[in-house]
């Protein structure tokens, strides 16, 4: 199948990255939300993330301009779907949410559309059945795109096997590494490993054994990272951690989904919002003497 025209289901941090990517690579793009203002935050969001590309001497300029030209906004979903050969889903992450979306896009996809989900930690085997086309569906899960180039391939026991080549070259279309998760697996394989270094320092600090400062030093100079674990978290959004802390039964994971939820409350949902466990666009775990001093 020859994939020119992708759909973006849901124009989030993320969502936004891929089609930006996807619109960087020569595709045609679609980016769909369920609001106009979603969507001109969204556009607002490209134009800034073009520019912080251009400094990285990621992006020409005149990339830039080719690619947003290729780029539309819809807030009608079967506009967003018209001569649509492929989806990425990423709305938030939440199982009935993505089971309502899923069901709108089953009764107006064109028959040959290919379903993927960038779902963080629900299994494509959740979403499939409610697609209408579980052989057409598959996860297709990004990490950062531009800094953290890795796309996860996670089919379910009824996808159509010859998918799996055709992602793997779309992957490396995107500029993106693809690796292929061969059983589902919450979490693929990063987030699986991440999830273990998160939920030890949320037992940290909800135990009271470290401050946030702290534990994101120790891991800093250990392992010369730029950042620690509540920096990660703050990349991440503070509100998709906790959809997927409180799914959770252990003692653990409730305290720190418990801890999540009081941030989440006050607004702060990390660097997308301004403040999490640090304020942005200047965080303290950048400055030049964080490493050199307690709090």
């Amino acid at each position: 199948m020859n994939i020119k025209n992708i759909t973006i289901i849901g124009t989030g941090n993320l969502g936004s990255r891929i089609g930006l990517q996807a619109a960087i690579s020569s595709y045609n793009v679609i980016f769909y939300d369920i609001s106009d203002s979603a969507l001109s935050k969204a556009k607002a969001s490209l134009e800034k993330l073009c520019n912080q590309l251009i400094k990285s001497n990621l992006l020409l300029e005149a990339k830039k301009e080719e690619a947003l030209a290729r780029i539309e906004y819809a807030a009608d979903l079967k506009k967003a779907l018209t001569d649509c050969d492929f989806i990425s889903e990423s709305v938030t992450e939440d199982l009935a949410i993505k089971e309502k979306v899923w069901k709108q896009i089953r009764d107006l996809a064109p028959t040959k559309t290919i379903f993927t989900t960038n779902t963080s930690y629900l299994l494509p085997s959740q979403l499939a059945s409610i697609s209408g086309r579980p052989e057409k569906f598959c996860a297709f899960h990004f990490h950062d795109v531009f800094y953290a180039r890795v796309v996860d391939i996670m089919p379910h026991s009824g996808t159509d096997l010859s998918l799996i080549p055709l992602l793997e070259e779309l992957g490396r279309k995107l500029n993106q590494v693809p690796v292929i998760v061969k059983k589902e697996s919450p979490g693929y394989i990063f987030n699986f490993m991440l999830m273990a270094l998160i939920g030890a320092a949320g037992r940290l600090k909800t135990k009271d054994i470290a401050s946030i400062e702290d534990i994101d030093r120790s891991w800093m100079v250990n392992f010369h990272m730029p950042m620690g674990p509540f920096g990660i978290l703050d990349s991440i959004g503070l509100d998709t951690a906790w959809h997927v802390v409180k799914e959770r039964d252990d003692t653990a994971s409730q305290a720190f989904g418990s801890l999540l939820k009081e941030y989440i409350d006050q607004g702060k949902l990390g660097e997308k919002s301004g403040s999490g466990f640090y304020t942005y666009p200047k965080p303290a775990y950048r400055d030049a003497d964080f490493l050199k001093k307690a709090r």
